[in-house]
């Protein structure tokens, strides 16, 4: 049984349809939050293994935004990009194509590895007034604190895509795996929220379509960060970081922040890789914060 989710009343009074949209190959499976008429609009990318859901916390905390969230292709409910390898250029095109489609000039925001894709995407021109970005990716993955953990992921990655089918596939998906990475990210101290994340993992991260997808894009996960696309940037950004982050240490936002031309930074203490689990008000007050800015000099 599902344990419970802390936000589940906020998010139950927000309306919510599934959409599909045919953009750039792919039929992607995308959720659309809050009222049609809504002022604004955020095309959210959520972070590698996960699906939209992840993001649903922070949803909860901005009934007032139209929120678009796909699932990346080939995790959740989207297929792999049919006949492409699913690197960094296969997923900015997809971005670029699904944001033009759906929600042209809409703000977009991305956590994670969506941080990688979406700053990407914008460098490259996808239309959108300003950028957000969650837990950005601003320095390689080998690099952070966690850098063993790291390549040992490489090496996890890399058997499950050499063992036999039937054997990589349980691999990749095994709880025990999963759990271990939870454990590893989460940093509240109250167990239900504990619970409830671990939860969450269970149930979400293992919704990729195939090993081989999975692998691809892992690579393109640790290969790339926010940094090669930042100076490339010119909409106003924000950037919502954690100072005990374990992927991306807080100096290296901090060193981040710098390479945009117009970067706001907000830091939120006491949580790691998961604020938009453990800290989504913070992070909604965040991003609230800078669209009214926006809204006072548009």
């Amino acid at each position: 049984m599902p344990v419970p989710s802390p936000y589940a009343d906020q998010l139950d009074a927000i309306p919510v349809t599934e959409r599909i949209a045919d953009v750039g190959g792919v039929r992607t499976a995308y959720w659309e939050y809050g009222s049609a008429e809504a002022a604004v609009t955020i095309v959210a990318v959520h972070g590698f293994r996960g699906d939209h859901h992840g993001l649903e916390p922070v949803v909860a905390q901005m009934p007032e935004v139209r929120w678009i969230m796909p699932d990346l292709p080939g995790f959740g409910a989207t297929p792999p990009i049919p006949g492409s390898p699913h690197d960094l250029a296969a997923y900015v095109g997809w971005l670029d194509a699904f944001a033009r489609e759906v929600a042209p000039g809409a703000f977009v925001l991305g956590h994670s590895f969506g941080s990688i894709v979406a700053s990407a995407a914008v460098a490259g021109g996808t239309p959108t007034p300003r950028l957000i970005l969650v837990n950005p990716i601003g320095a390689p993955a080998l690099a952070g604190p966690r850098g063993a953990m790291t390549r040992l992921a490489v090496l996890y990655y890399r058997l499950g895509a050499w063992l036999p089918e039937r054997l990589g596939t349980w691999l990749l998906r095994t709880r025990i795996v999963v759990r271990i990475m939870s454990v590893a990210m989460a940093k509240t101290r109250e167990r239900p929220l504990r619970r409830w994340i671990h939860d969450q993992h269970d149930r979400f991260f293992s919704g990729f379509s195939d090993r081989t997808t999975l692998r691809q894009a892992f690579v393109t996960s640790v290969s790339h960060d926010v940094r090669a696309s930042a100076g490339r940037i010119t909409q106003p950004t924000l950037l919502v970081a954690a100072v005990q982050d374990d992927i991306t240490p807080i100096r290296a936002e901090r060193e981040l922040a710098r390479l945009f031309s117009s970067a706001e930074l907000v830091e939120v203490d006491g949580v790691g890789h998961l604020i938009h689990y453990e800290k989504p008000r913070e992070a909604a007050a965040a991003i609230r914060a800078f669209l009214d800015e926006s809204s006072s000099r548009s």
